[in-house]
């Protein structure tokens, strides 16, 4: 598995990875406030009936405090390619309350998820897909990954409508986008592709986030094995 990442996510320089882990972990506050209510209402569906969490893109941990609720025996899995993140990420956990043992930090790719098939009571994953080279694999990660009845838990900023201004701006800014923003995509077409995954069932909301800026607006929601 290790040999996937340079495939799909070529090595940054430690300075960079760095600098976008300590820039994260310090500029989402507001976001992280904002979306605060969309996604207690999202993981409040892991409370009781997820022991095995699978999270992609896990960054700085900010979802870490949403698995405090559940059931004490609940492990988490935070996947992520910048290895830079897994110490964010501990003291995230450690915040949150989740024991050594309960939390698990591996530099890894959506696109080849290191666990076993059939293995996730669920699978989480907020601002990741904009990010990731190849969206429909790593979809076809999640699903593998998911136990029969597992869910997929996500939040992503997705391409405004046509006709907009906001998706000239997307438009005209993409290129740089996914220079300064470690690969991510403001015009991609993420609800439409997570609903044509070929999960069981998807519920997906849209919504406008002030915080958000150019990233927006938001699908969130929740797919079904």
């Amino acid at each position: 598995m290790p040999l996937m990442i340079p495939r799909v996510h070529p090595p940054r320089p430690d300075w960079y990875e760095e600098f976008y882990a300590v820039a994260m972990d310090a500029s989402m506050k507001s976001y992280e406030a904002e979306i605060a209510g969309y996604k207690s209402e999202l993981f409040a569906n892991l409370t009781g009936k997820a022991a095995k969490i699978l999270e992609i893109g896990i960054g700085t941990g900010p979802n870490l405090k949403y698995y405090g609720n559940l059931a004490s025996g609940a492990s988490v899995v935070g996947v992520d390619p910048n290895r830079k993140m897994e110490k964010y990420a501990q003291a995230a956990a450690q915040a949150s309350g989740l024991s050594p043992t309960k939390f698990k930090f591996v530099n890894a790719v959506a696109e080849a998820l290191p666990v076993s098939d059939a293995s996730m009571d669920a699978v989480v994953g907020t601002l990741v897909l904009c990010s990731v080279k190849d969206v429909n694999k790593a979809l076809q990660e999640v699903k593998r990954v998911l136990k029969p009845g597992g869910i997929y838990i996500f939040v992503e900023h997705v391409a405004a409508e046509d006709g907009t201004f906001l998706k000239v701006i997307q438009r005209a800014l993409d290129p740089l986008q996914q220079v300064v923003a470690d690969g991510c995509h403001l015009t991609r077409e993420t609800g439409h592709i997570i609903s044509a995954a070929g999960f069981s069932s998807t519920d997906i909301k849209k919504v406008f986030l002030s915080s958000a800026s150019l990233i927006n607006p938001h699908a969130y929601g929740i797919a079904y094995k």
